[in-house]
Formats: structure tokens, C-alpha cells, sequence
């Protein structure tokens, strides 16, 4: 198993839609790229923290790989929002790809400069590639949030 963390906006939509994925075995929501040790959701969204909600992901490399997970993170999401995606607003909501190996940071990098060049996107890019920093677990009732709460649904 391989583990690998993605920021795209509200973890929740996230978590749904990289747990769906043929050789993902497990995923998480929580806290990560701040400065508070143990934040909470509340410390999260008062923008002090500098934490973005993110996924961690546990995947099984010979079912999916880490390029593929990316292009279902690029897919999932608008990289180009600062700070943002759709009506969710500020700096936990940023998209983030926090690598665990040299070859994660690579192929982030490779997939942001391809994208770049492909001219998919008409904005820049503004996806942060950095190294994976110490990770909070949120809290319970964040995790697998619309498993619990059928009546919602992933719109990203």
C-alpha cells in the first residue's frame, strides 16, 4: 500500500469521490499544511490555523497508480481557484498536492507542467506541491460524511 494526501476544496465531496476509485482500500479526512497542532474544524475555518482540509489516501499501486490519482484529483476540482473552489472561500479550501516520496513530488509536478502546457486550463494554475507535513485526523463526524448523511451527494 502507498499512502498519498490531495487538498481540492471541502474535504468531504473529496473524500467521496477518491474512495470511489477501483484501488484506493482507504481514505481519511483532516487537517494538514498549517502551523496548530491539533486544530479543530472551528480553528480551521477561522484562518489562523493555515491547515487545508485534505484526503489521505491509502491505494494499492497495482491497481491504481499515483498518476492516475492525480488526473482524478485535476478532475475533480478547478486548480486554478486561489484559496477557493466554487462558493467555499478561504485558505483551507486551496488545492494541494502534498507528496510523501521523490516520486510523488515528481509526478505532481510533471502533471501540473502538462496541464500548463495542454491549455486546458485558461487561468494558471495555482495547485501548492509540497512535502507532506504532520497530519490531524478530523473530526469523527467529518469522516465519511456522506456515507453517514445519504441524503447528500458529491456535486464537485
Amino acid at each position: 500500500m502507498a499512502t498519498a494526501t490531495f487538498a481540492a476544496g471541502c474535504f468531504w465531496g473529496v473524500e467521496q469521490r477518491f474512495a470511489r476509485l477501483h484501488g484506493v482500500t482507504s481514505t481519511e479526512v483532516g487537517y494538514t499544511g498549517g502551523t496548530t497542532p491539533h486544530p479543530s474544524y472551528d480553528q480551521v475555518c477561522s484562518h489562523t490555523t493555515g491547515h487545508a482540509e485534505a484526503v489521505r489516501l491509502e491505494h494499492d499501486p497495482a491497481q491504481i497508480s499515483y498518476e492516475e490519482l492525480l488526473a482524478a484529483f485535476f478532475g475533480m476540482h478547478d486548480p486554478t481557484q486561489l484559496d477557493r473552489q466554487g462558493p467555499d472561500i478561504g485558505d483551507q479550501y486551496r488545492s494541494a498536492v502534498f507528496f510523501h516520496t521523490p516520486e510523488q513530488e515528481a509526478g505532481a509536478r510533471a502533471a501540473v507542467g502538462q496541464l500548463t502546457e495542454s491549455g486546458v486550463f485558461k487561468r494558471a494554475i495555482v495547485t501548492q506541491v509540497e512535502p507532506a507535513p504532520e497530519w490531524w485526523r478530523a473530526e469523527d463526524y467529518h469522516q465519511k460524511y456522506f456515507e453517514k448523511h445519504s441524503n447528500f451527494s458529491c456535486r464537485i
